[in-house]
Order: C-alpha cells, then sequence, then structure tokens
C-alpha cells in the first residue's frame, strides 16, 4: 500500500470518528497510534487491530503530549501522518454560554492541534513527507445556532489549516481540512439523550432535526470520514493542500 509502514498518529482516536480514522490508516498499511484521555477505549482499538499502539495524553498539556508522542516515535518511528481529531462540544444559547466554554473550546480544538503539529512538522519537514489533516466540522464553514463557542473553534481550525499549508506548501507537507456534518458517533448519540431529556422530545424527532439541512437525508457515518482522510494522507494527494473536504451529504 502506499502508506506502507508509515507512523500515523491520530488524536481522539479511540471511537468514533477517530477510531474510523485509524482502522482506514490501519487497513491501508500504516502504523498507526491512537492517543486521547480514555485508556479503557483506546486499548479497544489496540486489542481489535484498529491500532499498533496507544498513548493516554490530553492534547491541550502541551509537555504531556510532547512526552508521549516522542515514546510512540521511539516505539513506531517518525510520525509522517498526524490527524488532529480529539474535541468536544460546548453548547447552549450564547448569552447563557459561561465565557470559559470559549476558552475550552479554543484549547482543545485550536490549541490542541497546533501542540501536536509543532511537534511533528519540523520532521516531517526534514524528510520531505508528512500528511497533517484536521477533523474539523461544517460548523468550521458555517454558523450554527446553541454552538457558538464550538463554530468559533472550529472556524479558526479551518483557518490555522490554510494558514500552514500555505507556509509548508514547499516542503512535501500537506495540511487539510476534513469538515464532516452530523456524524453518528457516541458523541451525537450522547447529545441526542441530553437533549431529550431536557425537552422530552422522541430521539427520532432530535434526530430530524440533526439531519433536515442535509439533503442525503441521514448521518454521515464515521467510515465515510476516514474515507476522506485516508485520500488526503496518500501521495496521490501531494498537490492538494489547504483544502475543506466537506464531508456532509450535500449540505454546504
Amino acid at each position: 500500500m502506499a502508506i506502507d509502514g508509515k507512523h500515523a498518529l491520530v488524536t481522539g482516536g479511540g471511537r468514533g470518528i477517530g477510531r474510523a480514522i485509524a482502522s482506514a490508516l490501519t487497513a491501508a498499511g500504516a502504523s498507526v497510534t491512537v492517543i486521547g484521555r480514555a485508556e479503557g477505549s483506546l486499548r479497544e482499538a489496540v486489542a481489535a487491530g484498529d491500532a499498533a499502539g496507544c498513548a493516554v495524553a490530553d492534547v491541550t498539556d502541551a509537555a504531556q503530549l510532547r512526552q508521549q508522542l516522542g515514546c510512540a516515535e521511539k516505539a513506531r518511528g517518525p510520525i509522517a501522518i498526524l490527524v488532529n481529531n480529539a474535541g468536544s462540544v460546548e453548547s447552549g444559547a450564547f448569552l447563557k454560554l459561561d465565557p470559559a466554554a470559549f476558552t475550552a473550546m479554543w484549547n482543545v480544538h485550536v490549541m490542541g492541534a497546533v501542540h501536536a503539529m509543532r511537534q511533528v512538522l519540523p520532521g516531517m519537514i526534514e524528510r520531505g513527507f508528512g500528511r497533517i489533516v484536521n477533523v474539523a466540522s461544517t460548523a468550521g464553514l458555517k454558523g450554527y445556532a446553541y454552538v457558538s463557542a464550538y463554530c468559533a473553534a472550529k472556524h479558526a481550525l479551518v483557518g490555522l489549516t490554510r494558514a500552514l499549508a500555505a507556509e509548508t506548501a514547499g516542503n512535501g507537507v500537506t495540511v487539510n481540512a476534513v469538515c464532516p456534518g452530523y456524524t453518528d458517533t457516541e458523541l451525537i448519540r450522547e447529545s441526542i439523550a441530553r437533549v431529550g431529556a431536557k425537552t422530552g422530545r422522541s430521539q427520532a424527532q432530535i434526530l430530524a432535526e440533526y439531519v433536515k439541512d442535509a439533503p442525503i437525508g441521514r448521518l454521515i457515518r464515521p467510515a465515510e470520514v476516514a474515507a476522506a482522510v485516508l485520500y488526503l494522507c496518500l501521495p496521490e494527494a501531494a498537490a492538494v493542500t489547504g483544502t475543506t473536504l466537506a464531508v456532509a451529504g450535500g449540505e454546504l
């Protein structure tokens, strides 16, 4: 395979989209390290064959992340592929949302990616090959009500992607963003459950609200996002950098 033997790192790789990405990269021949905060789900990914190894780290902690990435590189070689997938959501009406929510979203979605990219980018440039894929969101390309902090952070991540792509285009490194719409993950199912508990609405009603703007009429599948990420990691995608690839069922 084209990426056979290359070391790929996936943050937030223990479940959902991250787990699907790790599985796709592994199937394509990469040696994958998954990183996240929940050790149990990370070890499950390794045990299932979706990753070669795992490390527990919070991407917002630069020192902790640097240490764990160093250990991963000692075990599986230099990181050639980085997928920044770790994330979380803070929701609520703007005027009721604690300003700390904006800081939290910035730290995980933007600074988490910054910490990881600063760690691996020098080696990528030196070797003349690197693939960085930031898992953003359609919330990085349009606005959604009641998730202003999340939208602000994802828009910033898209801007960071474009800026870094312009800096690295002549070094054999590509930097792109994949922007999924609402995806069938644990995070969405938990969100649906919370909304249902607060409003008394059925899961079917809430789900219909989530997919109403997508002509495809359903949630995106994690494997569909993973396929987009895999393409951007291939040598054949060397001319694709600074782009935002929406996997959103026609919503955009």
